[in-house]
């Protein structure tokens, strides 16, 4: 089974997103996904991975891995290591595809028929007119009600502003744990600083939250990495109270003594990684992070060898593992499978806003949430293919040859 095409594909509509298709000898196609830097990315992929793999054995997985690592110097989760990533779990979803079997088979079977699901409070338009991540490119509506009223599961804006209510709507379809993050809009936080006025505004949410529904419902803080040290012990200070379950991503996740130095003085468990890449990375982060849940990205880390490995290092210092769903429909079809076949996961991410929105018009084969339950279809691979009419307004470059269109 030889690698004979490589093949990217990217809408206007979702610039940040870009799909990727592995051609095999045997015509078979896999799908793999990642986001950001998408140009970055095409280029490193038809540039420097395609010269690399084309004509090698496709089942040979962990190996190719290793041919597509960039070179001494280029770790994390930069252009290098979401284009490899990509591929990877391109080869993972052609080789469950010549299997005939769904892809946690390969992984060695499912532990889990069902598994909880976190909602990420995202609105529908969340982070996608480019990769710039901040409140300007959130996908608020602004004052415009008519569209919001339009839009389904304008989750952003809902826990900024009727916080108690998106909680009773997520609680009404078995969802019983949720994140979001008001703090990233307080004044001062492209400083990394926070007023006592705006801690005490953008602590309502979950004041609300609490009030209306007690332990019902599970709360995470998201901080992306925002804040200087002093600025996340205040914050997770007046969260404590509030019992939730976790703070995500407190401080800048290239400082692990800050990181470590927060774990030591809060009593709440700590979260994040889903932008390291790398098993040194997440080491790190969980010795001298102290993190209590690792966080990763399959298609942003090093694909799903990376992910398993992760797992199962996070399981040696007896810590569950997280699969981050914040980005495409492939991130979370492989996500889920992972979830299913790994021990130490308790709960899958996913964006319902982006869940009934934009994957949905993308792909078919996503996983099914019901019930505030995720699980994964026993269809050969991950599941996931795009809509053909996806693929006839997508911009592509191929670099050997493809079959025809999927």
């Amino acid at each position: 089974m030889k690698i004979t095409g490589i093949e990217t594909l990217r809408v206007a509509d979702r610039p940040s997103v870009i799909w990727v298709r592995v051609a095999t000898s045997d015509d078979l196609v896999g799908l793999g996904e990642t986001w950001f830097g998408a140009d970055a990315v095409e280029a490193d992929i038809h540039d420097r991975i395609a010269p690399l793999i084309l004509g090698c054995d496709a089942s040979d997985i962990t190996e190719l891995a290793q041919v597509m690592k960039p070179y001494v110097g280029f770790c994390g989760t930069g252009a290098e290591m979401r284009a490899l990533s990509a591929v990877e779990v391109a080869l993972w979803d052609a080789a469950g595809k010549a299997a005939g079997r769904p892809l946690c088979d390969l992984l060695g079977g499912a532990l889990h028929q069902t598994v909880p699901v976190y909602n990420t409070c995202a609105g529908p338009d969340y982070v996608s007119n480019t990769s710039d991540v901040r409140p300007g490119n959130f996908g608020l509506p602004g004052g415009d009600t008519a569209r919001l009223s339009s839009r389904r599961y304008e989750d952003l804006d809902a826990f900024l502003n009727r916080p108690a209510e998106l909680a009773a709507d997520l609680l009404e379809m078995g969802i019983t744990s949720m994140k979001i993050w008001p703090f990233d809009f307080a004044e001062d936080a492209d400083k990394g600083e926070i007023s006592d006025a705006d801690l005490a505004k953008t602590i309502k949410p979950f004041e609300a939250i609490r009030a209306a529904h007690g332990g019902r419902m599970r709360i995470k803080a998201e901080l992306h990495g925002l804040w200087t040290l002093d600025a996340a012990m205040k914050i997770c200070r007046a969260l404590e109270p509030l019992e939730v379950d976790w703070v995500e991503d407190a401080v800048n996740m290239d400082r692990m003594d800050l990181l470590g130095a927060l774990a030591e003085a809060t009593s709440l468990p700590l979260s994040g990684g889903e932008t390291l890449g790398g098993l040194g990375q997440i080491e790190d982060l969980i010795t001298r992070g102290k993190v209590a849940v690792p966080i990763v990205d399959v298609t942003w880390g090093g694909g799903v060898g990376f992910a398993m490995d992760a797992a199962a290092l996070a399981a040696a210092h007896r810590r569950p593992i997280a699969f981050h769903d914040c980005s495409g429909p492939v991130a979370l079809a492989v996500s889920s499978h992972l979830a299913m076949a790994c021990p130490n996961v308790e709960e899958q991410e996913i964006t319902r806003a982006f869940y009934y929105d934009w994957y949905g018009q993308a792909v078919t084969g996503l996983p099914r949430i019901a019930e505030g339950m995720i699980s994964v279809p026993a269809t050969p691979g991950h599941g996931v293919s795009l809509m053909p009419e996806l693929g006839s307004r997508a911009s592509r470059r191929t670099s050997g040859t493809m079959p025809g269109a999927n």
